[in-house]
Protein backbone atom coordinates (compact mmCIF):
# COMPACT_ATOMS: atom_id res chain seq x y z
CA UNK A 1 0.00 0.00 0.00
CA UNK A 2 2.64 2.56 0.95
CA UNK A 3 4.97 4.03 -1.62
CA UNK A 4 8.08 5.14 0.24
CA UNK A 5 10.14 6.32 -2.67
CA UNK A 6 11.88 9.66 -2.74
CA UNK A 7 12.82 11.50 0.43
CA UNK A 8 11.96 9.49 3.55
CA UNK A 9 11.79 11.16 6.95
CA UNK A 10 11.71 9.17 10.17
CA UNK A 11 10.12 10.03 13.51
CA UNK A 12 9.90 7.90 16.63
CA UNK A 13 7.17 7.45 19.19
CA UNK A 14 7.05 5.32 22.31
CA UNK A 15 3.70 3.62 22.83
CA UNK A 16 1.93 5.05 25.85
CA UNK A 17 -0.41 2.89 27.94
CA UNK A 18 -3.38 5.10 26.99
CA UNK A 19 -2.78 4.25 23.30
CA UNK A 20 -3.44 0.56 23.87
CA UNK A 21 -6.78 -1.23 23.90
CA UNK A 22 -8.22 -3.98 26.11
CA UNK A 23 -6.13 -6.54 24.21
CA UNK A 24 -2.92 -4.71 25.11
CA UNK A 25 -2.11 -3.58 21.58
CA UNK A 26 -2.08 -0.13 20.03
CA UNK A 27 -5.60 0.90 19.03
CA UNK A 28 -5.80 1.31 15.26
CA UNK A 29 -6.84 4.98 15.40
CA UNK A 30 -3.51 5.94 16.97
CA UNK A 31 -1.64 5.13 13.79
CA UNK A 32 -3.43 8.02 12.06
CA UNK A 33 -2.27 10.34 14.85
CA UNK A 34 1.26 9.03 14.29
CA UNK A 35 0.89 9.55 10.54
CA UNK A 36 0.15 13.20 11.34
CA UNK A 37 3.34 13.33 13.40
CA UNK A 38 5.16 11.90 10.39
CA UNK A 39 3.73 14.60 8.09
CA UNK A 40 4.68 17.33 10.53
CA UNK A 41 8.24 16.06 10.80
CA UNK A 42 8.43 15.64 7.02
CA UNK A 43 7.46 19.26 6.33
CA UNK A 44 9.90 20.45 8.99
CA UNK A 45 12.73 18.29 7.57
CA UNK A 46 12.28 19.71 4.05
CA UNK A 47 12.49 23.25 5.39
CA UNK A 48 8.81 24.14 5.13
CA UNK A 49 7.10 23.59 8.49
CA UNK A 50 3.34 23.19 8.13
CA UNK A 51 2.85 26.46 10.01
CA UNK A 52 4.59 28.20 7.08
CA UNK A 53 2.40 26.36 4.56
CA UNK A 54 -0.68 27.80 6.30
CA UNK A 55 1.00 31.23 6.52
CA UNK A 56 1.09 31.12 2.69
CA UNK A 57 -2.70 30.77 2.68
CA UNK A 58 -2.82 27.02 2.05
CA UNK A 59 -4.34 24.21 4.09
CA UNK A 60 -3.72 20.60 3.15
CA UNK A 61 -7.00 18.96 4.10
CA UNK A 62 -7.11 15.17 4.51
CA UNK A 63 -9.65 13.83 2.02
CA UNK A 64 -8.73 10.15 2.24
CA UNK A 65 -6.85 8.00 4.75
CA UNK A 66 -6.05 4.30 4.65
CA UNK A 67 -3.97 1.82 6.56
CA UNK A 68 -3.11 -1.87 6.34
CA UNK A 69 -2.24 -3.56 9.62
CA UNK A 70 0.47 -6.24 9.59
CA UNK A 71 1.58 -6.75 13.21
CA UNK A 72 0.67 -5.26 16.59
CA UNK A 73 2.61 -2.70 18.59
CA UNK A 74 2.35 -2.92 22.36
CA UNK A 75 2.81 -0.68 25.38
CA UNK A 76 6.33 0.81 25.67
CA UNK A 77 7.41 -0.31 22.17
CA UNK A 78 9.37 2.25 20.19
CA UNK A 79 7.70 2.74 16.82
CA UNK A 80 9.48 4.34 13.86
CA UNK A 81 7.16 6.27 11.54
CA UNK A 82 8.63 6.59 8.04
CA UNK A 83 7.01 9.23 5.84
CA UNK A 84 7.41 10.17 2.18
CA UNK A 85 5.49 12.11 -0.44
CA UNK A 86 4.40 9.58 -3.05
CA UNK A 87 2.54 11.91 -5.42
CA UNK A 88 1.94 15.61 -5.96
CA UNK A 89 -0.45 17.18 -8.44
CA UNK A 90 -1.57 20.77 -8.88
CA UNK A 91 -4.12 20.53 -6.06
CA UNK A 92 -3.48 17.24 -4.22
CA UNK A 93 -0.67 15.63 -2.30
CA UNK A 94 -0.26 12.01 -1.18
CA UNK A 95 1.83 11.04 1.84
CA UNK A 96 2.88 7.41 2.29
CA UNK A 97 3.75 5.91 5.68
CA UNK A 98 5.24 2.88 7.32
CA UNK A 99 5.22 2.19 11.05
CA UNK A 100 7.95 -0.26 12.04
CA UNK A 101 9.68 -1.56 15.12
CA UNK A 102 13.36 -0.56 15.23
CA UNK A 103 14.33 -4.14 14.29
CA UNK A 104 12.40 -3.64 11.03
CA UNK A 105 9.11 -5.45 11.65
CA UNK A 106 6.41 -3.75 9.58
CA UNK A 107 3.44 -2.88 11.78
CA UNK A 108 1.32 -0.72 9.50
CA UNK A 109 1.58 0.92 6.12
CA UNK A 110 -0.78 3.53 4.80
CA UNK A 111 -1.37 6.78 3.04
CA UNK A 112 -3.26 10.03 3.30
CA UNK A 113 -4.49 12.10 0.38
CA UNK A 114 -4.68 15.86 0.89
CA UNK A 115 -6.48 18.53 -1.10
CA UNK A 116 -5.20 22.08 -1.03
CA UNK A 117 -7.67 24.73 0.09
CA UNK A 118 -7.44 28.40 0.91
CA UNK A 119 -8.08 29.50 4.48
CA UNK A 120 -11.82 29.77 3.73
CA UNK A 121 -11.95 26.12 2.62
CA UNK A 122 -12.13 26.67 -1.15
CA UNK A 123 -10.10 24.27 -3.30
CA UNK A 124 -7.00 25.90 -4.76
CA UNK A 125 -3.74 24.97 -6.42
CA UNK A 126 -0.75 24.15 -4.28
CA UNK A 127 1.71 27.02 -4.78
CA UNK A 128 4.73 25.97 -6.84
CA UNK A 129 7.20 26.70 -4.03
CA UNK A 130 5.19 24.46 -1.66
CA UNK A 131 4.97 21.65 -4.25
CA UNK A 132 8.70 21.88 -4.88
CA UNK A 133 9.63 21.90 -1.19
CA UNK A 134 7.35 18.98 -0.34
CA UNK A 135 8.50 16.79 -3.15
CA UNK A 136 7.43 18.03 -6.54
CA UNK A 137 6.61 14.64 -8.02
CA UNK A 138 7.62 12.16 -5.36
CA UNK A 139 7.10 8.98 -7.33
CA UNK A 140 10.12 9.35 -9.60
CA UNK A 141 12.85 10.43 -7.19
CA UNK A 142 15.57 8.13 -5.80
CA UNK A 143 15.33 7.19 -2.13
CA UNK A 144 17.01 9.35 0.52
CA UNK A 145 16.91 8.88 4.28
CA UNK A 146 16.71 11.81 6.65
Amino acid sequence: MSDLRGRVVEAQVRVRYAETDAMGVVHHANYFVWFELGRTEYTRAVGLPYREVEARGVRLVVIEASARFHAPARYDDVVVIRTAVSDVSKATLVFAYEARLPAGTLLVDGQTVHAATDLAGRVRRIPEEVRTALGGGGRNRPAQRE
